[in-house]
């Protein structure tokens, strides 16, 4: 059975923090993940739906009101079903078997959207055609199993690392996810442009291989305090019974609702840059890679950047920087009409979007009781999983509104993005959060 570093008493210098096999086997799985997140949600899944349904001005924007509304269709199942999750894994401790079995589901709902995307026939649903219907369906089943995974993923934080090096951890999971974003971009040079069913297929067998390691050698450590079974919906009972007790715990609620606001521009920013960068910016699918190789890179500096400044100067310290980041990222965005500047745009953008996971996954670690972390894992994917309602539903319904004066439609969409970021700087304000670092 492998050690966790939070047993071990030994000092180790960083080289020796990384490469152990608990830790790698877990970074693997970012890595394998970020692969999913890339090239399904980000990339070749809203190009093939701009390519299946877009064609002028307006038709461009009604596709990205489906993109938005089929994330924002996910994220409300998740949000139903992530208390039950914290539940889980809070009542048996076990949090590799969940990862598990929703990798897999990902992984086949992704060969789905390939089998699906081959199919030709002129049968229409809801005025779509039926492949690209069952495509939109098996890419929300995908993201629904992936995004699942995650909350039980980021729950083994803590069964990897102490709490002292928790941020650099956290950091290197993410800068091993964002190399995976790397090599997932090649897939696009594989395959071709526009080849749709084969970059589907290509992806997910990427994701399949790099799950291999946490599948096979990670080994779940299962020493953690389990609470009393109390069924299965006493997940509901306990966010309830935890609102009601809010003044308990007032700075980590504060900072869920903080990072609500946060993650709602993150997430629809993701969702949407692609079908933003080609229609308001004028980018074509090779030049989009190119840009999202760029942000990648930028990422990966972010998360080992922040992992070192989140250890020295605090998690609320480093989300205002973050916030900083990201408002300076979405200006650009929003007002550039040239392509240089939206370069700009992406590259800060990358940088706090590394940032962002590590600063708040090694938040929440620390403004946790041990003994209710993966009931506050949950609800901190409770938070989240709300702001990714919210934010396509807005960045969806801006774009239908006025989606007959063209591009400005995407440009009003992604500026409401950066009310939400200014809200989550406000918040964070008011975060009594000196006293539990470090403690």
């Amino acid at each position: 059975m492998n050690t966790p570093l939070a047993a071990s008493g030994r000092q180790r210098n960083k080289a020796a923090l990384y490469f152990t096999l608990p830790v790698m086997s877990w970074a693997f799985y970012d890595f394998a993940n970020t692969i999913f997140s890339s090239n399904i949600i980000t990339i070749f899944f809203p190009f093939y739906l701009s390519s299946a349904v877009g064609g002028s001005e307006q038709m461009d924007a009604i596709a990205s009101t489906i993109i938005s509304y089929a994330n924002a269709v996910v994220s409300i199942l998740l949000v139903l079903l992530s208390p039950l999750y914290g539940v889980w894994i809070d009542q048996t401790g076990r949090k590799k078997k969940f990862v598990v079995i929703f990798a897999i589901g990902a992984i086949l709902a992704t060969f789905l959207m390939s089998l699906f995307s081959r199919q030709l026939n002129d049968e229409t649903f809801f005025s779509l055609p039926l492949s690209v219907l069952l495509v939109i369906l098996a890419f929300m089943a995908g993201k629904f199993f992936y995004q699942s995974s995650l909350v039980f993923y980021d729950a083994m934080l803590p069964d990897v690392g102490s709490k002292e090096n928790m941020p650099l951890l956290s950091g290197f999971g993410v800068a091993v996810g964002y190399m995976g974003t790397i090599l997932g971009l090649s897939v696009y040079f594989l395959t071709g442009k526009d080849n749709f069913p084969d970059a589907f297929l290509l992806s997910g067998v990427l994701f399949l291989l790099f799950s291999l390691p946490i599948i096979f050698l990670y080994k779940e450590n299962h020493t953690q305090q389990l609470t009393k079974n109390s069924g299965m919906f006493s997940g509901y009972k306990e966010i309830l019974s935890t609102f009601r007790d809010i003044t308990s715990y007032r700075d980590l609620f504060l900072f869920m609702i903080s990072y609500f606001f946060f993650n709602d521009a993150i997430a629809t920013a993701i969702a949407m840059m692609a079908p933003y960068a080609s229609d308001v910016i004028g980018f074509s699918q090779g030049t989009f890679i190119l840009l999202y190789l760029t942000a990648t890179l930028f990422s990966i500096i972010g998360s080992f950047a922040f992992g070192y400044y989140t250890k020295h100067a605090g998690s609320k310290k480093a989300l205002y920087m973050v916030g900083i980041l990201l408002v300076a990222a979405l200006l650009l965005a929003v007002l550039t009409t040239v392509a240089s500047l939206f370069w700009i745009s992406g590259a800060l953008y990358g940088v706090s979007m590394g940032a962002m996971w590590v600063v708040t996954r090694t938040m929440i670690v620390e403004m946790s009781p041990p003994e209710k972390r993966g009931q506050f894992f949950g609800l901190f994917a409770f938070s989240g999983k709300v702001s990714a309602v919210a934010g396509p539903l807005v960045y969806g319904t801006i774009t239908l509104i006025f989606s007959s004066y063209g591009d400005l439609a995407s440009r009003l969409a992604l500026g409401s993005m950066l009310l939400f970021v200014l809200i989550g700087m406000f918040l964070l304000r008011y975060v009594n959060y000196a006293e539990y670092r470090q403690t």
